[in-house]
């Protein structure tokens, strides 16, 4: 019997709306290799704000993953992108290659057609599954992805993470099974793993509502994107990307367990900074989007310094730093008064010559 109504259906046309009235138009673009994507774009490019690139994970489509709490916010200080990965929403490919490097390389195609072939540099955020297409980004297109955002991707895993007991799942089928839920139950487990808080008794008729709309295309290739993950890959083998990097994890998350997080930090040094979000879990973007917003935008839109006034201060130290603080202090003296800031070195520092230097540190917020 047909449907008279969906709330999945519903709410898609809710997030349609919202992205275009945020200044966003839908397009399709096709590649010519037997790929088509997918990708809301400025409705009109500003060329005094940065580009932005957000890469959504496993899930239904770019929209919900990015919607209401995100887009509003982003579009007010970039152009921003927002494409479907491959086999996501309305993106899809002929071709047999399921590898982050295959959806990188299409992400990009796509973005340099709808740039007239006129590439900018951009800013870079992928979440889960997007992470690993935006770290590999950073290491094919160096030239245009200046800043990346690696939002609770395991980008550092390897094969035998699974045997050695790191995920709850054991192999990758059922690590497939998890992300690709197809009946109400196993949506119910999925969103255990993914949130610190679940929500409160979903009826099963809005989870069969959802796997009908969003959760019954392509369900075999994306099983092969999750095998393509993960087979035979090797943390010795991860590129460093020489970008300046922003790590963010949820301290609860079962996905990719925060030792991914960790682990990626050491691999990338003092060129990476990682914030971990407490009390949070994989979906940190729907449980504290606020809070993840505030740490995207102190990275990727650095501060523009005040200008200076019409009197020169002079810096007198009133101090000798010691190599343990990170604090640097002293005194500003005018003519008229004296003030004593105090600078504290952060994972907020922006990359930016007129800002700090990145310290690689590892912040904790509550």
């Amino acid at each position: 019997m047909t449907k008279c109504f969906s709330f999945t259906a519903s709410r898609n046309w809710c997030l349609r709306t919202t992205f275009s009235s945020s200044g966003l138009r839908s397009t399709i673009t096709d590649l010519g290799d037997g790929t088509v994507i997918h990708c809301w774009i400025p409705k009109t490019h500003k060329p005094t704000r940065p580009d932005l690139l957000l890469l959504h994970g496993f899930g239904a489509n770019a929209m919900w993953q990015w919607g209401p709490e995100i887009i509003p916010r982003f579009v007010k200080h970039f152009n921003v992108y927002v494409p479907d990965l491959v086999f996501f929403g309305d993106s899809y490919s002929t071709r047999p290659d399921r590898s982050e490097s295959f959806q990188a390389e299409s992400i990009y195609k796509a973005i340099k057609k709808l740039m007239n072939n006129m590439v900018r540099k951009m800013r870079v955020v992928g979440l889960s599954y997007g992470g690993f297409v935006a770290y590999r980004m950073a290491v094919e297109y160096i030239d245009i992805v200046e800043r990346v955002v690696i939002c609770c991707a395991g980008v550092s895993l390897e094969e035998r993470d699974l045997e050695n007991g790191l995920f709850p799942v054991k192999s990758l089928e059922e690590a497939a099974e998890m992300l690709l839920p197809q009946t109400p139950e196993k949506m119910k487990e999925l969103m255990r793993f993914t949130f610190v808080k679940p929500p409160v008794k979903t009826p099963n008729c809005i989870l069969v509502d959802f796997i009908d709309e969003m959760n019954k295309e392509n369900v075999a290739e994306k099983k092969e994107l999750v095998h393509a993950l993960a087979k035979d890959r090797k943390f010795s083998e991860l590129p460093k990307i020489p970008q300046p990097t922003l790590i963010i994890w949820g301290d609860k998350d079962q996905v990719f367990p925060m030792e991914l997080g960790y682990r990626l930090k050491r691999h990338l040094g003092d060129n990476a900074d990682m914030v971990v979000l407490k009390d949070t879990g994989h979906a940190y973007i729907a449980e504290k989007p606020k809070e993840f917003y505030k740490h995207l935008k102190s990275f990727l839109l650095p501060q523009v310094p005040p200008l200076p006034s019409s009197t020169t201060p002079t810096l007198t130290p009133t101090s000798t730093p010691t190599p343990t603080t990170p604090t640097d202090t002293f005194s500003v003296n005018t003519t008229s008064t004296t003030t004593t800031p105090t600078n504290t070195i952060a994972t907020t520092n922006h990359h930016n010559p007129l800002h700090f230097q990145n310290n690689g540190s590892v912040t904790v917020t509550t």
